[in-house]
């Protein structure tokens, strides 16, 4: 908890209550359904939390906005997110429904209360957001067309409504027919943790 608390120092004490109960939420939860790797658990503030969080340093959602976490598995990067931004809605979506029974489990004993899930693929989910997010579920292309229709054309933020992708390992040949306004942050630039030393941000926008 001390790591978040070195790259968010602004914490109110609901936020940091909520972080920290997240650890024994998921150590609980990973030992009934794999929802990480189990050996992730003690690393779950700097391997999950805090990557989920560097989205929170490339961009801040404005209040009322959607942010649609695709994919989402155990909860990320959409749970830290939601913590971090109380005033955003988040949508979980994943088409394994115990994983969303576990993640609605801990988001309830979290007291976290601007998330709501749905079962579902990406590419039958109806619904409408300013953002997708998501932590590499499949190939960029492939993981842009079955998501963009769920983008909003009308942009609030200072950048255009989109995909925000947390990605590592080389990937530059993923980007080729996906656009030239395509942009990739080293995570490195927001933490020093030898952890993301390869790992980016892509953002791509949705035209």
């Amino acid at each position: 908890m001390e790591l978040i608390q070195t790259y968010f120092p602004g914490l109110s004490l609901k936020q940091i209550y909520q972080f920290e109960i997240l650890f024994n939420l998921y150590s609980d939860w990973n030992n009934k359904l794999n929802l990480i790797s189990r050996k992730d658990i003690p690393f779950l503030y700097e391997r999950h939390i805090l990557h989920s969080l560097a989205i929170a340093k490339f961009i801040k959602f404005i209040p009322g906005s959607i942010i649609a976490d695709v994919g989402t598995g155990g909860g990320f990067p959409g749970v830290p997110l939601a913590v971090y931004f109380p005033d955003v809605h988040f949508v979980l979506i994943d088409s394994i429904a115990k994983k969303i029974k576990a993640v609605n489990e801990i988001v309830k004993c979290a007291e976290i209360n601007n998330i709501s899930t749905i079962v579902s693929r990406a590419e039958t989910t109806d619904m409408k957001c300013d953002f997708v997010v998501s932590r590499a579920v499949t190939g960029l292309e492939k993981f842009y067309q079955v998501t963009k229709h769920l983008v909003k054309r009308k942009s609030l933020h200072s950048i255009k409504n989109g995909i925000i992708y947390l990605k590592g390992g080389e990937f530059e040949e993923e980007l080729n027919g996906l656009g030239t306004d395509i942009w990739v942050k080293n995570i490195s630039a927001y933490f020093t943790e030898e952890f993301f030393s390869t790992k980016k941000i892509v953002y791509i926008p949705v035209l």
